[in-house]
């Protein structure tokens, strides 16, 4: 398959929300409920590091990185969201997203990025460990799901991380 990535811009949202959407609804992608609008989501994330891949001009994944903490001392840790379409899946999307991902968050200064997965994520947990991420820890009934078939169950989260090998090393 060919495809190439490049910079998330404003007008890729609608196909970006609807790959978030096709994620959300395994009820194995993340706690959220229904994908902000354009506006909610642009403020959370950070203004760099938000890449879509595309086939010709259809978005077939995408990723980004939010802060972790508007304190200074968390500046360069940030959390991982990436979503592949599912007709694309297991195609090395996912992959190759990731990997420009981690270098665009070095080239902007980020040190540390997390990833927090539910466990019975496999594929996604297994994405992050290739590119160097490892786990650091579980949190068990983090949270409880508000949606869908999984509404009520309380869920646990594995904690991974990815330190830089040659950002904030001095």
């Amino acid at each position: 398959m060919e495809y190439v990535i490049n910079k998330m811009m404003p007008n890729d949202w609608e196909q970006v929300r609807r790959i978030y959407q096709e994620g959300m609804a395994t009820g194995h992608a993340t706690f959220e409920a229904e994908a902000p609008d354009w506006e909610k989501w642009n403020m959370a994330h950070l203004l760099n590091c938000r890449m879509v891949a595309r086939d010709a001009d259809k978005v077939i994944g995408w990723a980004g990185l939010s802060p972790v903490s508007q304190r200074r001392v968390y500046s360069g840790v940030a959390e991982v969201s990436l979503y592949v379409s599912a007709a694309k899946q297991r195609q090395g999307v996912g992959s190759a997203l990731l990997k420009a991902l981690i270098a665009d968050s070095e080239k902007s200064g980020v040190w540390t990025l997390q990833a927090i997965i539910f466990p019975e994520n496999k594929i996604s947990i297994n994405l992050v460990k290739k590119q160097g991420f490892c786990e650091v820890g579980r949190r068990d009934r983090l949270g409880k799901m508000t949606h869908g078939p999984l509404a009520g169950l309380w869920r646990n989260v594995v904690l991974l991380e990815r330190r830089s090998q040659s950002v904030g090393i001095k």
